[in-house]
């Protein structure tokens, strides 16, 4: 049993990751709020894309500027933005929160991947950076995923990037004026170097055919990986 009387982590903080596609960044409302907001659907797509995020609609992109800001400002949220190289739009967010270092446990949430997101790598080399730096750049031992219940999406996304699914906690909250279900996933330290592994194999350039589609699925990388290391 691996002794931790003598663990110690840092508080997640903001910070800067780059990658192949994407840099992600420190939520700056000055900086960042319109073209998120842009980047996330606008005025006729945000309350649409983030419809299980617990808050209610947002009446624009001042309010939810607000909500950032106000959320960022009280630790409950440390939002970053993710920034396409190919144009240096931004794309999406994501937020460190509910962080506990002590223990060494913080969760990814508030997650909203924009529309230029989709069918490309950014997404996975998203979640590759904020994963790799929650456990070797803080030291983290478990690393959270949680949606609603009835976010399908969210559920299958969380499983292909190798979050191990824990459970539904019911009745969780009130979301909405509604009950909220919560499906709680995670991955830990030990799970990390074939997760890291599975990442880096499947976002290598000859994983991607002259059209930029994958030639091996993540999760037959990380299958494959996994079947070897048990061997």
């Amino acid at each position: 049993m691996q002794d931790l009387r003598n663990y110690k982590v840092p508080a997640p903080a903001p910070v800067t990751l780059a990658g192949r596609f994407v840099v992600i960044e420190p939520f700056a409302r000055d900086q960042h709020v319109q073209a998120l907001w842009d980047g996330l659907g606008g005025d006729q797509g945000v309350n649409a894309l983030i419809r299980y995020f617990p808050n209610e609609d947002f009446k624009g992109v001042e309010d939810f500027g607000d909500w950032l800001e106000g959320a960022n400002a009280s630790g409950s949220l440390i939002t970053h933005v993710f920034r396409a190289k190919a144009d240096d739009t931004i794309v999406g967010m994501a937020s460190l929160m509910r962080p506990d270092p002590k223990n060494g446990v913080v969760e990814v949430g508030s997650v909203a991947h924009g529309p230029a997101m989709k069918r490309s790598p950014l997404s996975t080399e998203v979640h590759y950076l904020l994963a790799r730096h929650v456990f070797e750049d803080l030291g983290y031992r478990r690393y959270e995923w949680k949606c609603h219940n009835d976010n399908t999406p969210s559920k299958i996304t969380a499983a292909r990037y190798g979050f191990t699914f824990e459970g539904v906690f019911r009745q969780h909250m009130i979301s909405k004026g509604v009950n909220r279900d919560t499906a709680w996933f995670s991955m830990i330290d030990g799970e990390w170097p074939v997760l890291k592994a599975a990442f880096e194999a499947w976002l290598d350039p000859q994983n991607f055919d002259e059209n930029g589609a994958q030639k091996q699925r993540l999760e037959d990388l990380r299958a494959a990986l996994s079947a070897k290391g048990a061997q």
